[in-house]
This record gives C-alpha cells, structure tokens and sequence, in this order.
C-alpha cells in the first residue's frame, strides 16, 4: 500500500508543470510510466521483450506502472559529489509483480565513483538503442546488485600529453533471482541459490589531443558466478565462498578439495569475458563520425588469448549521419558464435596429459545455471534467453549461431523520433545438443515516439514487434508506453 500511495503521488506530482529542461546538479528528477502489451503468437515478439534490462516480459500481454526518482551525481562541479535513485515497478504478467529495478546510491570524487546497490549499466561500445548488444553484458537482464568502483568517464594517463586516457570497474554482487529458479525449474533439474557475482573491466582510450579525428579505443571485461548452491533434485552441491574465494574470483584459479573434481582440475566457479575494441573517426566540428567495433566473447583461457583462432564475434559499424529529418544514427552487426574453439573437448588425465580446450558451451555451466538473470541472458540476447525453455530447463539452447542484424533511428521534427530494430539469426544449437535442422529467427521492431512541446515532459511510444521462422514461432504484437518526466 505504501508503494500504491507513493505512485500516486508521484502521478499527482506529474500534472504539475515541470521545470525547465536544464536543471541544478541538485536536483531531484522523477519519471513515471504506464506500459501495455498484447501479441497475438505463444511469446511477445523478441524486440518488444530483450534489451529492455530485464523489464519486461516474454509472456504475451502485459503491463506494468512504473516510478522513478533520481539525483544525479554532478560529475562537472564539486570535488565531491553524490547521487541516488529508487525505480519501482508493479507488473502483471511477468516473473514477479512487484519489481525494485533500480535502487542505489553513487559517490564521486574527482574521477572515481563508487556505486553501491542495483543500477543499469551499459557496457562496451555497444549503441544500447541500436544494437543487438555486446557478448558479456548486454541491457537485456535485471540490473545485479553490487558494489561497484569505477572510473566512468575516460581520465587523461599523466606523462602522456593528453594521448592516453584509461577507464574501468571493478565489482562484487550477488544475484537475486534463487526464488524465481526454485519456481520456474522443472522437477529434479538443475537450479540455483545465493550465487555471488563479480565483474571487472578496463578500457585505454589513445586520441590526438589536437584533434585528428582518428581514435582507436579497447579492453578487457571479466565476470564470474563463485558461491552459492547449486541444485539438482535431492543433490545439493555448496559452493565455498570464504576469502579465498573471493580472491579466486578476481584472478581465475583452481578451487579446493572442499569443491567437485572439475573445479579442481580446472578453475573455481565459473568465468567469462570479452575483450572490446574499437576504430572511431570523428571529425572535429562536424555532425558526422564513424565506428568500427569488435566484440570477441570466451568462457576460459583457451580462448582469452592467441591459442585459438579468434573466429567468434560480433563485429558492428554505427554511422552518425549529418543533421538530416530521416536518419540520424545507422547500426549494423555480424554475429558468429559457431566455432566455440572447435567440437573437440579433452580434459587432461595422467594417463593422457594433453589438453584440447573445445566445446566452449557459450553462456552454459555445468554447475551453475549460466549466465542468466532471472531468466533472460546477461549477453547478447540472440542467444536465446532459458525464459524462453518451455520444458522449464534454465540453459541456453542456441548458443552456435550465425547472424545479421541493423539498427537505424531518426528525428523527422522536434515531437518525433523513431527507431527500427531488423534482426536475421540461424541457430546450430549447441555442441552437446545440435539442432536436427538449422533453426530460423527473423525478428523486427519499429518504434515511434511522440513528446508535444506544449505537454512539457510528456511522451508516448508505440513499439510494434514482429517474430518469425522456427526458434520462437510466428508472433505479432504492439506495446504502448506513456511516460511523464520532470524534475522536483
């Protein structure tokens, strides 16, 4: 009730005449929304469910009353700086009803900032509007709640006469979805409780101070699942998750006589990365640039570095195009996740030393249930989301695929923008369960929203979805989301 009376008067708040559009870094923003969804297949279409980080769902007809307050920490004034946010949801039709999407508070100092709770990130170069989304951590699952150290924005390297700049994060959490996985598993399968989570990445930046538009920009990404319980029928495995393991989980390493065999002779928990670069050419006082990015995904060291043939990717070019009412922005991306280090696995054993690191089994674990957050996948969606498993399996069921996919957005006036979403998949399944035949996934998304300059604030989107071919079946539906946004 609390929460109801709090939406209220957050929607009372909304008829108010907003501030002015550009307001003190001490303010207080608000934003409220009312979503509803209908399809006519077995699912909602792909586009009107992923990348939506985790709010959303894959059941057709929907809906949920959403709101939010945020301050932003100022990251231009003070030395010091703080910000919070608290973004609440009640949703029908979707894996819980009431939902905390975000809730956190940020501090900053000079270049570093520290958040502490659940947040949305995007990460990589990824355009979180226009792509299908970057390998390790795309906008499409529940924002993970953790303590994260950072340095945000890209921070000049001294000595380097403004060439070189450097930004990165370091974080621990712990998923929250055990409940949801005890109710959504079929009987006697595997499932999971208190998983703990940890993530770090890095990124160098060089560019020419005197503004040659060429800039080449890359790094690391690291994250782990370590702790927790994992469950299998009457069979419970506990994980340790004392220093030791928590240090493990920074630097990859074998686990103790207290973990399963396989830990022991490979590495404790389970561990995955990319590495992230990028050529972008942005000429200076122009309204135009050009990127060209590579996203390489691996699930262990054989194919962090050299070892393997580095065939995997996602591989995107975005153009900025010059101010124009049609097109702004125009994405494009080639998926290739078949190689997977080859269909060749060989645990090394006295007997027969040698090792062959194959069959990768991309966003699958063994002992945990992959790298999934209450259903939906943490990576790129076009691997499908285990949400989606009838059978209420949580694994991924398509991970070896080939695909194509381009993203486009314009403004035709100041009151509309639109964006069109076209994505092209074909699914090999996995290396342990192949596909009987090659499986199809067409799916599309044309989105229009309407701001009225005399409705200050107010905007109102219709999404329009559509799947076909074999992976989800043939689906249509519509979304339409109505949203007011102002500051206190």
């Amino acid at each position: 009730m609390r929460f109801i009376k709090t939406l209220l008067l957050l929607t009372a708040t909304a008829s108010l005449p907003a501030a002015a559009s550009s307001a003190m870094p001490d303010s207080i923003s608000y934003s409220v929304e009312a979503m509803s969804s209908v399809s006519s297949g077995e699912h909602t279409p792909f586009w009107l469910a992923n990348n939506r980080f985790g709010l959303s769902s894959v059941k057709k007809n929907n809906g949920y009353l959403r709101a939010g307050m945020f301050k932003e920490a100022d990251k231009n004034g003070k030395r010091f700086a703080w910000g919070a946010g608290v973004d609440l949801a009640v949703a029908y039709n979707f894996t819980s009803t009431f939902i905390v999407q975000q809730l956190y508070a940020d501090l900053r100092y000079r270049c570093l900032g520290l958040t502490v709770g659940s947040k949305e990130f995007t990460s990589g170069f990824t355009n979180p509007r226009l792509s299908s989304g970057n390998l390790l951590f795309s906008p499409n699952a529940r924002p993970i709640p953790q303590a994260r150290i950072e340095i945000p924005q890209y921070t000049t390297v001294p000595l380097t006469k403004g060439w070189l700049s450097v930004k990165g994060y370091f974080a621990y959490g712990a998923f929250t979805d055990g409940r949801w996985q005890k109710n959504f598993a079929a009987k006697n399968s595997k499932r999971t409780e208190g998983v703990l989570f940890h993530s770090k990445g890095g990124f160098l930046k060089i560019a020419d101070p005197n503004g040659f538009p060429l800039s080449v920009e890359g790094g690391l990404q690291m994250a782990a699942q370590f702790g927790g319980k994992s469950i299998t029928g009457d069979k419970v495995i506990d994980m340790p998750q004392g220093i030791k393991e928590w240090l493990k989980a920074i630097i990859p390493s074998s686990g103790g006589s207290d973990t399963p065999y396989a830990e022991q002779a490979n590495v404790y928990g389970n561990h995955v990365g990319d590495w992230n670069f990028a050529v972008n050419w942005t000429p200076r006082n122009a309204d135009w640039a050009l990127k060209v990015y590579y996203d390489h995904y691996f699930e262990d060291h054989s194919m962090m570095f050299l070892e393997y043939t580095w065939r995997d990717m996602l591989l995107g070019v975005e153009a900025k195009l010059p101010k124009n009412p049609f097109l702004s922005t125009i994405v494009y991306e080639y998926l290739y996740t078949k190689d997977q280090a080859g269909p060749v696995y060989w645990d090394h054993t006295p007997e027969i030393t040698e090792q062959v690191s194959g069959r990768d089994q991309y966003y699958n674990h063994y002992l945990y249930t992959g790298w999934q957050h209450w259903g939906m996948g943490i990576g790129n969606p076009l691997a499908i989301s285990p949400i989606y498993n009838n059978d209420h399996i949580i694994a991924f069921r398509h991970n070896r695929l080939k695909g194509h996919h381009l993203g486009f957005e314009g403004e035709p006036s100041k009151s509309v923008k639109y964006r069109v979403l076209l994505s092209y998949t074909r699914s090999w399944g996995t290396y342990d369960i192949p596909t009987s035949r090659i499986m199809h996934n067409f799916n599309t998304l044309l989105e229009t929203t309407y701001a009225p300059s005399r409705l200050k604030g107010w905007s109102a989107t219709l999404s329009l979805g559509s799947d076909g071919g074999s992976l989800l079946g043939p689906s249509v539906g519509a979304m339409l989301s109505i949203k007011k946004t102002g500051w206190l």
